[in-house]
């Protein structure tokens, strides 16, 4: 199962760590794995490329990571608060889709 925390740090979005394999299918054919990837993938460039918020990520391929934090004030705060919602919400509805493979969780 993949499991995506992220932390809410009195109503802020601080940031995210996705883990693990959805066992949806064998590794390349896995769709719930390839739409998590490709929605994080889409939130970290957001964030970091186009935002240059500079939040610090962490991707560890052999144990199935990646994780992403941002500084404690970012320029575009409001449009990354945003991306980041938009991609819980993204990833809420893919669990409600595929709830044996994916959980969603808020860490306070």
């Amino acid at each position: 199962m993949t499991t995506v925390e992220f932390y809410d740090q009195g109503g802020r979005i601080t940031g995210f760590c996705c883990r693990g394999h959805s066992g949806y299918a064998e590794a390349g054919a896995d769709i719930v794995c390839a739409a998590v990837t490709t929605a994080v993938r889409m939130a970290e460039c957001t964030i970091n490329d186009v935002c240059g918020a500079r939040a610090r990520t962490k991707v560890r391929e052999e144990e199935a990571l990646i994780s992403l934090r941002l500084p404690a004030q970012c320029d575009e705060e409001e449009t990354v608060q945003a991306v980041l919602a938009g991609l819980m919400l993204t990833l809420c509805e893919l669990r409600d889709e595929y709830p044996d493979y994916l959980e969603v969780l808020e860490v306070q």
